[in-house]
């Protein structure tokens, strides 16, 4: 995915999203849900009923960018309603746009011994 890089902020809408908001829909619910400013240069993701589709918002200092990812197989991770905002790093945002779980990712094992 082309985006933001690292050290970026990342809100998760907790919760269901109507996917079939576009740009300014999603800038309103970043605004009025998430109370943050959609043009701050945060990302903010959002994800349908199904589970199986996430649309992402960022504004690059000269428009937004929309990416939208359907899996065919499974659903995304995602926090409960109950849970509210969820704030993610840039690497948990990686993960999450490639449907692996955020919250508990299988790490792998140390070295052994090194050199």
């Amino acid at each position: 995915m082309i985006g933001p890089g690292t050290g970026v902020r990342v809100y998760v809408a907790s919760g269901v999203t109507d996917m079939r908001k576009g740009i300014q829909g999603l800038a309103a619910a970043a605004e009025q849900v998430l109370r943050q400013n959609p043009c701050s240069g945060a990302v903010f993701a959002f994800r349908g009923r199904k589970g199986d589709r996430i649309k992402i918002l960022y504004w690059d200092q000269q428009g937004f960018c929309l990416y939208y990812k359907v899996l065919q197989r499974g659903r995304f991770p995602w926090p409960s309603p109950a849970d509210g905002v969820a704030r993610l790093t840039s690497a948990q945002l990686a993960m999450l746009w490639e449907g692996i779980d955020w919250r508990r990712p299988a790490w792998s094992s140390p070295p052994d011994r090194v050199a």
